[in-house]
């Protein structure tokens, strides 16, 4: 386990010149002490990687036995000249139909079983990102007066907002709700149902749109609003407003954090392979005047610098005459819970604080909690997508660690060979929760600046907006015509409970820049240097 001095990062912050005091029209500084994601290099837990191999064994069977078959057929018929082959093939048979007929029938039933029980494609036709009315952008200046004439906060509070402002990566061109704004009370209910609305019937009219699907053809909804449950359910609003048919699949997941976008996926994927020739929706939003805090609890004012209006819909299809127009095919979901330890569960937690408002409490743990489900799911990640170089170089550091590394108490034969994930994705779409939590994942991943470069311009442009922030990541990617075919994205989002989930998806076509797609306007401007 590294020491607490080993999770702690410290930075020089220069304050500026001094106004006031003994120390007016002087520089200060002040030492900036914060949490670091735990270093991947220092410990790999085995039980994760021979938990992504139970993955693939159960997933590719058929490589294992095939080239077996292969072989065995190979040794028989190799030693046999052509007049040979030919004898066993018609003259011995044509008096043994038995045999043929049990031959042809073992064929048969295995060439069955093996299409029978191989899973359907999924396919990602295509999604759409909403992209909010311009009258809702704020600037930082902007946001930081609003608090300022709310009259809520003294400066202290102000001055922590604004330095958690400064450093998030976020740009000034974000989105919030308009009752936010005006300082209403955005919280209610109406407020709520009002946003909800906005956001997803924006997103879903795109999709319909862009798809040319009709809402009736619709045979699964997948809705997930992490903070936002109403009754009746967001995903029941959708079909009221669509008029969707009355036998749709259904689902509402809340309370599931940022990562619920891949869980949404993960079940849609599973309610397409229980239903064949069918298409499903999935919609990832979050309700940020709904979730706004209007209390001082430092902890959970945090959020309110981060969240930002935003809402993706995904059209998935198990058709095969959709793998025609498709853009992706799914190859790989992973999930990490780490709920049932109490430090995980607690790290992102909503409460009511002492003056009875209610908010998201993040742990001061946080970082290294998320790191650890990271680390996590990446490791049961590797065996499914890596290349064999990759992964045997990876099995010998590690044998070598176990073996060698504690004898010697040699600090760098103790540390595992960290697989290169660059050779198996092209593309990366890492959730945008923060420019802090960015630079630690790119540090520990060994990630470029191009590889981290959808993640970072997309927190700059709109913001953490949730569970839908992967989208409008990979519409980045798309905007800028990066997407070939036969590249592999990653998605990977993490989340309260505490959850680290990803998505591997395989680019069917190369993806010309799209019609309709929230960064059309601005693309142009990107990347932007970060400070």
């Amino acid at each position: 386990m590294p020491s607490e001095g080993d999770l702690l990062s410290t930075e020089i912050v220069n304050r500026g010149i001094e106004s006031s005091g003994p120390n007016a029209g002087s520089l200060t500084f002040s030492v900036r002490v914060r949490r670091r994601l735990p270093d991947f290099l220092q410990s790999v837990n085995l039980k994760y990687v021979k938990l992504g191999y139970h993955y693939l064994i159960n997933h590719a069977i058929y490589l294992a036995t095939i080239p077996f078959l292969v072989l065995v057929f190979s040794a028989e018929v190799g030693s046999l000249s052509r007049e040979e082959i030919w004898k066993k093939l018609w003259e011995d048979a044509r008096y043994d139909l038995a045999t043929v007929l049990s031959f042809v029938g073992v064929l048969v039933f295995t060439v069955s079983a093996y299409f029978m029980s191989r899973p359907r494609s999924i396919y990602l036709v295509d999604f759409a990102c909403y992209l909010p009315h311009h009258d809702l952008k704020v600037s930082k200046n902007q946001f930081l007066e609003m608090l300022s004439s709310s009259g809520k906060y003294d400066e202290s509070t102000l001055e922590f907002q604004k330095r958690i402002l400064e450093s998030s990566g976020i740009g000034d061109e974000t989105y919030i709700p308009k009752a936010v704004m005006e300082q209403q009370s955005c919280t209610t209910m109406k407020e709520g149902r009002l946003e909800a609305s906005t956001v997803i019937f924006g997103a879903l009219d795109e999709l319909f749109e862009k798809t040319k699907v009709r809402p009736k053809d619709v045979g699964i909804l997948v809705v997930n609003c992490s903070i936002f449950n109403p009754t009746p359910s967001l995903s029941a609003m959708v079909i009221n407003h669509y008029k969707m048919r009355g036998n749709i699949l259904s689902y509402n997941l809340g309370g599931m954090g940022c990562s619920a976008g891949i869980i949404s996926v993960d079940l849609a994927r599973d309610m397409l392979q229980a239903n064949p020739n069918n298409v499903a929706v999935v919609v990832s939003t979050e309700m940020v005047g709904y979730n706004w805090y209007a209390g001082k609890e430092r902890s959970m004012m945090i959020p309110n610098c981060f969240f930002r209006m935003g809402c993706s819909a995904v059209l998935l299809s198990n058709r095969r005459r959709d793998s025609r127009r498709a853009k992706y095919h799914l190859e790989h979901i992973v999930r990490t819970h780490k709920g049932a330890d109490d430090r995980s569960f607690r790290a992102v937690y909503q409460e009511e604080d002492e003056q009875k408002f209610k908010g998201l409490k993040l742990s001061k743990e946080l970082v290294e909690i998320g790191g650890d489900a990271l680390k996590t799911n990446i490791t049961t990640l590797g065996p499914l997508v890596l290349p064999f170089s990759e992964q045997l170089i990876f099995f010998a550091s590690l044998v070598w660690r176990h073996l060698f590394g504690k004898k010697n108490g040699s600090s760098h034969l103790s540390k595992p060979y960290i697989p290169d994930y660059k050779l198996a994705f092209e593309h990366f779409c890492v959730h945008g929760t923060s420019k802090i939590v960015l630079d630690e994942i790119q540090r520990n991943l060994e990630l470029s600046d191009k590889n981290m470069e959808a993640s970072r311009m997309t927190l700059h442009r709109f913001g953490n907006i949730s569970s839908s922030s992967i989208w409008y990541e990979l519409a980045y990617l798309e905007a800028k015509e990066r997407v070939k075919s036969g590249d592999r994205v990653w998605q990977i989002a993490y989340g309260s409970g505490f959850k680290c989930n990803t998505l591997v998806w395989k680019s069917i076509r190369r993806v010309r820049k799209p019609s309709r797609n929230p960064w059309l306007h601005c693309i142009d401007r990107y990347p932007v240097q970060q400070l």
